[in-house]
């Protein structure tokens, strides 16, 4: 059958901002027959991500993420639904999701490497899998988690960069959800300012394209900044430091304004800031949400009971069609999407 995929068409140089021009979609031939432990899924969602901008690059800059080949097809998060199985544990009608699934509208791969998820947790929105309730999520649990040092009435105030994306919506909300007093986001438009206090509970937003930052945040943090979930890093970072608190601490998600710079992750801070970060005490470790794979059940069933609850409000950006992928990236890595940034392949779900 024919079957159509996207693939790295070029690369943007490690100094270049991504354009939809540096993907390419293309038609090939997909064969009927499948192996062993194999399955033929059919594409419902993809994810495009602020990570996959190191993938772009020839070196990414890391051991843990390799880089995507030209004219070779392009792989992400995905899911999607087995329209036929030679896997013992896979069956027709299964929802399966992937850390690395191709950006193909079908496609032949190995049921080991496949997770299936049960559509119930997600109340049947199954691009949630792919954000709020899947990698996103974790990363924003388990970062607080493990990072934050937060804890029941200890009066803590957090401030989230990057606030409207894919892991900052979900941060300020678990944030207060785990304990803190006050949560402020920093984002980069009166729209996002405005989901983020009006339907999210964080307690202030600061836009940071038309407000000084400094002068907004001493006011919404008047008792100083405990825990800060870094989604940006940059000048605003660099803010937001100045005025955290002794022995605060830096969750340190992504870097997203230095992602298109020839720096190392994470980029090292200013000689100013790095003094104040090392007189307050202020920790600031290098967070990868794989080093806590034990954690994902739970972190998934926590996150899928908060918001069944009502809880944990989920915000998305869909666009439709395999051939808006390029589309879909460049508009995330500008801030054109408010929550997770979602392609959707296919809405049929039935056989």
């Amino acid at each position: 059958m024919i079957v159509q995929r996207v693939v790295l068409n070029s690369r943007p140089g490690k100094n270049g901002n991504p354009v939809a021009e540096n993907f390419r979609m293309e038609e090939i031939y997909l064969t009927d027959n499948i192996n062993e432990g194999q399955v033929q899924v059919r594409t419902l969602y993809l994810s495009v991500d602020p990570y996959m901008r190191c993938r772009m690059n020839e070196d990414t800059g890391t051991d843990y993420i390799t880089p995507w080949q030209l004219s070779q097809v392009v792989d992400g998060g995905g899911i999607g639904i087995i329209e036929e199985s030679k896997h013992t544990n896979l069956t027709k009608g299964d929802f399966v999701t992937s850390f690395y699934w191709p950006w193909q509208t079908k496609v032949i791969l190995d049921g080991n490497n496949l997770e299936k998820v049960d559509p119930q947790l997600v109340n049947g929105h199954l691009s949630y899998f792919l954000g709020a309730i899947g990698m996103p999520g974790l990363t924003s649990l388990i970062g607080i988690q493990e990072k934050g040092h937060i804890t029941a009435g200890s009066n803590k105030t957090m401030v989230v960069s990057g606030a409207a994306g894919a892991c900052g919506s979900v941060a300020g909300q678990i944030g207060h959800l785990l304990g803190c007093s006050r949560v402020v986001g920093i984002c980069g438009t009166h729209e996002k300012c405005v989901l983020l206090t009006s339907e999210l509970g964080f307690d202030a937003a600061i836009n940071y394209k038309k407000e000084n930052v400094a002068e907004q945040l001493r006011e919404s943090c008047p008792a100083g900044v405990d825990v800060y979930f870094d989604n940006v890093g940059g000048n605003i970072s660099d803010t937001v430091i100045s005025q955290m608190n002794e022995n605060s601490h830096i969750i340190l998600c992504g870097q997203i304004s230095q992602y298109n710079k020839d720096v190392p992750y994470p980029p090292p801070l200013s000689p100013a800031i790095e003094a104040i970060q090392k007189e307050r005490n202020i920790t600031r470790e290098r967070f990868l949400v794989l080093n806590y794979k034990d954690k994902f059940e739970p972190g998934i069933l926590q996150l899928s009971q908060w918001f069944k609850e009502g809880k944990l409000k989920i915000k998305e950006t869909v666009i439709n069609g395999l051939e808006n992928m390029g589309a879909a990236f460049q508009s995330m890595m500008t801030g054109g999407n408010i929550g997770k940034q979602i392609v959707c392949i296919s809405e049929e779900i039935s056989l």
